[in-house]
């Protein structure tokens, strides 16, 4: 896979690391027993595992039934189960970041990691909330590390209202918590300003889709 991509002169650490969480995320309380986390710049030095991320780890391109006729899913798709080794060990180090400073409040540990690929500002994904699992009926967490060139992360109530924005690339962390996914839903909108290519990964426990 070749996409065209300017490592950013905001983001240049020799090694990627990771920040302390504690003391440093920032949590906004939304309606209805929502949460979101955010830390800006989480990872460090972001672009080498973006490069590893952008090369072939198996990315995918799938196809949705939109009412009458089945059409391409606006950015490539990378799943990653339970027991699954990821493709950069600073990854390993993120999720077990998560589950030492979340984990006495979310109850289990950050299990499987979704990764989307948005190859430019044509890429996106609609308004939605992760409620095919558990989190339908019940409070979880979803963790996202963010990658590469900027987006901005949409949230707002089910059913409309007041949106809010959350900066999310060059290793930017957002965690929805408490009832987010049920009582709120977040999307990333398309872009006609020339943007490069951003990684997503979603950290979430068992059984949350």
């Amino acid at each position: 896979m070749s996409l065209a991509h300017q490592p950013s002169m905001w983001d240049t650490a020799e090694e990627p690391a990771l920040l302390p969480l504690t003391g440093r995320v920032r949590r906004t309380t939304l309606s209805g027993g929502a949460w979101v986390d955010h830390l800006p710049g989480w990872m460090t030095g972001s672009e080498a595992v973006l490069e590893v991320l952008l090369g072939d780890i198996g990315w995918r391109a799938d196809r949705r039934q939109m009412y009458e006729r089945e059409v391409a899913v606006p950015r490539l798709l990378r799943w990653y189960g339970g027991g699954e080794a990821l493709p950069h060990p600073l990854l390993e180090q993120a999720r077990a970041a998560l589950d030492s400073h979340y984990g006495p409040e979310l109850g289990e540990p950050f299990v499987t990691a979704g990764m989307c690929l948005y190859r430019d500002g044509r890429d996106s994904v609609a308004w939605h909330g992760d409620r095919l699992g558990r989190a339908r009926s019940a409070d979880t967490m979803v963790a996202i590390l963010s990658l590469g060139s900027p987006r901005p992360l949409m949230l707002r109530p089910i059913g409309g209202g007041e949106s809010l924005r959350f900066p999310a690339g060059h290793g930017d962390l957002v965690v929805m918590g408490g009832s987010c996914q049920r009582t709120w839903e977040h999307c990333i909108p398309k872009t006609a300003r020339p943007v490069g290519p951003r990684v997503s990964i979603q950290f979430r426990p068992r059984g949350v889709l």
